[in-house]
């Protein structure tokens, strides 16, 4: 059995229910406690011993999430191949458009033969850029597990624009608490910093 071959075939749909059954493990809470606790033994010395504070430990993961996902995706997507295939579809839609515009249907009528191809491309393109999710997801959920896990121990306030002075578990956009908006805004900041130190491409 080749496994190269069925990644290649099906491997947005195992990337895809990979995704579901991690994102499910979190109503699981049994195993959410259990991975939280077994990561803790690690990092816990950065609370207890060092007295590290927790926005500022929030800071620290979302970087390292940052730069494993950076990478991670570095070896896993051809930007190259990426940014030749959006090329092709932004000339491919301004034809067709002009096409459109001009009523002339030979030139539709190839330019449509040509639609299925290019879409097939497309849809490649996006299914490597789902694939490297499964990798991703694998080292960022044990993390939000013991967050989740030590938050229930700390109660530490952080102040953001905007939206003031909140605990890290109050609730402050819907239900999203602050320490998930906190955890969110630092990880898209620094890895576009850690993408352009990297030379890495991206979309």
């Amino acid at each position: 059995m080749d496994f190269g071959k069925i990644w290649d075939k099906y491997g947005m749909y195992i990337a895809l229910g990979f995704m579901m059954l991690m994102m499910l493990s979190y109503s699981i809470e049994w195993l959410r406690i259990g991975v939280g606790k077994g990561i803790d033994s690690a990092l816990s010395p950065a609370v207890d011993m060092f007295g590290i504070p927790f926005f500022i430990l929030i800071v620290i993961l979302s970087a390292f999430t940052g730069l494993y996902s950076s990478i991670i995706q570095k070896y896993t997507i051809d930007y190259d191949k990426m940014t030749e295939s959006q090329e092709r579809m932004k000339e491919f839609q301004k034809e067709y458009r002009e096409a459109q515009l001009s009523q002339d249907e030979k030139r539709i009528k190839k330019l449509e033969a040509k639609r299925d191809r290019v879409m097939k491309e497309q849809l490649e393109m996006s299914q490597q850029q789902f694939k490297p999710m499964a990798y991703i997801l694998v080292l960022t959920v044990p993390i939000f597990f013991w967050l989740l896990f030590r938050l229930q121990e700390v109660n530490t306030t952080i102040t953001m624009p905007y939206l003031g002075t909140h605990s890290l578990n109050d609730a402050v956009i819907w239900v999203i608490p602050a320490w998930i908006l906190w955890y969110m805004i630092c990880s898209i900041t620094l890895s576009q910093v850690i993408r352009k130190s990297l030379n890495i491409g991206g979309v």
